[in-house]
């Protein structure tokens, strides 16, 4: 019988697993252009796909692996997305080819959604009202210091041992948190609550969901925000290289623009019982693409290469908007959900996953260094986000009923 961890442990292994979603992502982005060179990469540009087609491969992994955690259980699942993430880690290690390494981030991502999905139904499991509160609570601190560190980090890391040892480093991390896991972490969720794996009924209700419109276009507002920050997230060290030349100090100016969306995220608490998330939301859609089109101005006049203060500035601001977006955008999609909230869940997470993938990739296409493709990335992310958030909204108001 596994030992029952403390409260303070349980809310570490919590946070640990769920930081390897963002520790998997920010930490690799100073070396995309060292695995380019490495393996002959040409141009190296494509190497930003290491980065999306890792978000890529958590669409499917959150598809798949929230029901699986209503059926086997949490720690299965958890334990079942563990190892891919390792076998993907091991398989980017020790690569030969881009395309190896990006085979394996690919199902880094599937695996990921193991930690990421089952953590936050472990958490439901045990906690309610003020007890979730301080949890979630946790996990945001870290959420904004993840994001902020991990770069530094993983540059250090490649300074001694070159980007393969990032993903020893992952590797690693991995092991240690499976053997946690197993070893102090009882099951959260009781047998007699388990729901049946039945892919015609997941069939069935997955599409009662899509069907409902005020979910359908959420999902993709919600894909086209997250895609606009997958943008810079797979561009940005190359846009710092080749528009202002630095490199050694990115990690700085990116803890920096990351600093943006935990500001966001903590003042959004704060207010939005008292504007409601609808008006934040609309508020942080005109704001993403008001900074937006301020940047596509001050790239076309400084020929694409505006003055770091005003890029900072204007990608600060833009930052702060997603960051309310975040906080608002699955609790906005969710109201309609009703009994078929976890696959609910499941769907608008890897939908919103599958939708930053193209929106990331397609922008990324026309990357030329400078800052032109990040500032369309939010000006058309922002317009076409409150189009569809208006469209949601005379989306009909009823729960989705689910078919058993």
């Amino acid at each position: 019988m596994t030992p029952s961890a403390s409260f303070r442990e349980r809310i570490a292994l919590y946070a640990f697993l769920t930081s390897l979603t963002s520790i998997s992502i920010d930490a690799l982005l100073p070396g995309l252009r060292q695995i380019g060179s490495d393996l002959g990469v040409t141009p190296p540009l494509s190497t930003q796909h290491v980065v999306s087609l890792f978000i890529f491969g958590m669409a499917f992994g959150e598809l798949l692996l929230g029901p699986l955690s209503d059926a086997l259980g949490r720690k299965k699942a958890l334990v079942l997305g563990l190892g891919v993430y390792g076998l993907g880690t091991a398989i980017a290690m020790c690569a030969g080819s881009l395309e190896a390494v990006i085979l394996g981030r690919f199902l880094q991502g599937v695996g990921v959604s193991g930690p990421k999905i089952a953590t936050r139904a472990m958490i439901r499991d045990q906690f309610e009202g003020d007890a979730m509160a301080r949890v979630m609570s946790f996990m945001f601190t870290l959420f904004i210091l993840v994001p902020m560190l991990a770069p530094t980090l993983g540059q250090l890391v490649m300074a001694v041992g070159g980007w393969r040892s990032v993903f020893a480093i992952y590797l690693v991390m991995a092991g240690l948190l499976g053997v946690w896991l197993v070893t102090r972490q009882p099951e959260t969720l009781d047998p007699a609550r388990r729901i049946p794996f039945r892919p015609k009924l997941l069939v069935l209700n997955g599409r009662r969901i899509l069907s409902n419109r005020r979910v359908a276009t959420l999902i993709m507002a919600t894909g086209l925000v997250f895609g606009a920050q997958l943008l810079y997230l797979s561009t940005a060290a190359d846009l710092f290289l080749d528009v202002y030349g630095i490199a050694k100090t990115f990690p700085f100016y990116f803890a920096v623009l990351a600093a943006g969306i935990g500001l966001a995220s903590f003042l959004n608490a704060k207010l939005v019982q008292r504007f409601g998330m609808d008006a934040m939301a609309h508020h942080a859609f005109v704001g993403l693409a008001s900074a937006g089109l301020l940047m596509w101005l001050a790239s076309t006049a400084w020929h694409g290469r505006p003055p770091l203060a005003v890029f900072m500035s204007l990608s600060f601001t833009a930052f702060f908007a997603i960051g309310v977006l975040f906080g608002n955008l699955n609790a906005m999609a969710m109201r309609s959900l009703g009994q078929v909230a976890g696959l609910g869940a499941s769907l608008i997470a890897s939908g919103s996953s599958f939708v930053a993938t193209l929106f990331a990739i397609g922008v990324g296409a026309f990357y030329d260094g400078t800052t032109l493709h990040l500032s369309a990335g939010f000006l058309v992310s922002g317009i076409v986000s409150l189009v569809l958030n208006r469209l949601a909204a005379q989306g009909d108001t009823s729960p989705v009923e689910a078919i058993r």
